[in-house]
């Protein structure tokens, strides 16, 4: 018999085969939206190296958080910009500070029509831009940390927060928060662990998002870019710990460290297309040099396919309505 006996050609052959052997779906219900909300703003403000990303007014949010819930988005994840910080990060612990302020303006906007997470770290907030308070010696106080983190747990769920997520990378977050939630009696309050979380330079759009003081680095806490057995480790700790999800960031340069964890976890696996990957997208478009959509989609979807359960994504809105469209 003649040659090519296989023919896998065939069934690409019309876009109804090609949907019907599908393997990996993308669907509204899987992304997350990340929003920054700007205490004292007037106005949205825009982030210059994330083009249609702006800095929220508490106004805009609510409107901005309607749109994404009415397309269908998964859940909505907030995070403050302070007027004023301090070593402590007290702004995020206080109730009426700007991320707790937004979380019950969002809460009582959208209620449970969308799963509402909050950012349980103290970057934004510290004069010093670290995730956690410094000792004597200016290194990150682990054990000091996890106290402001469970007060801060407890403050978000208070104000409205489906999902709190600790993405300081402190050893023993996890548990901490689950303590201190309990006892609140937020029992029902779900934590979203940042499992794997990189020291990447990928973050650097988010933080003229919300302003980052940092000088320096986190690689005494954010993990090593060279490593994946490390992931699993923390994995294994935060599950112990009582994770509810658990997630990996960022996403498309850590694809291999998605699917391990996603065939190692019993839990539901998110992961985070960080700013730097919307921003290299975004440039790349604007000069001319990629199909624009179809590389948002195709990112998404290999993020799926990765295993992802979850993909936080700053084109979360726009992509769930080209989707309920589709």
């Amino acid at each position: 018999m003649a040659f090519p006996l296989h023919r896998p050609r065939r069934l690409r052959s019309t876009p109804a085969l090609r949907r019907l052997v599908a393997e990996t779906d993308l669907r509204p219900r899987h992304l997350v939206l990340p929003m920054f909300v700007k205490e004292g703003a007037g106005e949205p403000v825009p982030i210059a190296s994330m083009p249609g990303v702006v800095q929220h007014t508490r106004d805009s949010l609510r409107k901005a958080a309607t749109e994404a819930v009415a397309a269908g988005v998964g859940g909505l994840m907030l995070f403050g910009i302070p007027e004023r910080r301090d070593a402590a990060g007290s702004a995020g612990v206080d109730p009426d500070g700007v991320l707790n302020v937004a979380l019950r303006d969002v809460s009582a906007e959208v209620g449970d029509a969308t799963v509402l997470m909050a950012d349980t770290c103290l970057d934004e907030f510290t004069d010093h831009g670290h995730c956690g308070v410094l000792d004597a010696d200016g290194r990150v106080d682990n054990d000091a940390t996890l106290a402001v983190y469970a007060e801060m747990a407890v403050a978000q769920a208070e104000a409205g927060a489906h999902l709190v997520g600790p993405s300081g990378m402190m050893d023993g977050q996890v548990g901490v928060i689950r303590e201190a939630l309990d006892a609140a009696g937020h029992l029902d309050t779900g934590i979203l662990a940042y499992t794997a979380k990189y020291s990447s330079a990928f973050y650097g759009p988010f933080r003229e998002a919300v302003e980052s003081q940092l000088q320096g680095d986190r690689k005494t806490y954010q993990q090593d870019g060279a490593n994946v057995r490390e992931a699993l480790r923390e994995l294994a700790l935060d599950l112990e710990e009582g994770a509810d999800l658990v997630m990996v960031k960022p996403a498309l340069a850590y694809l291999d460290v998605l699917r391990v964890v996603a065939e190692a976890a019993d839990v539901p696996v998110a992961a985070y297309q960080v700013s730097g990957e919307y921003a290299m997208v975004e440039a790349a478009a604007a000069n001319g040099w990629l199909d624009r959509d179809r590389t948002v989609l195709e990112t998404l979807t290999a993020i799926r396919r990765a295993g992802a359960d979850i993909v936080l994504t700053y084109w979360a809105t726009e992509v769930a309505s080209r989707l309920t469209i589709e």
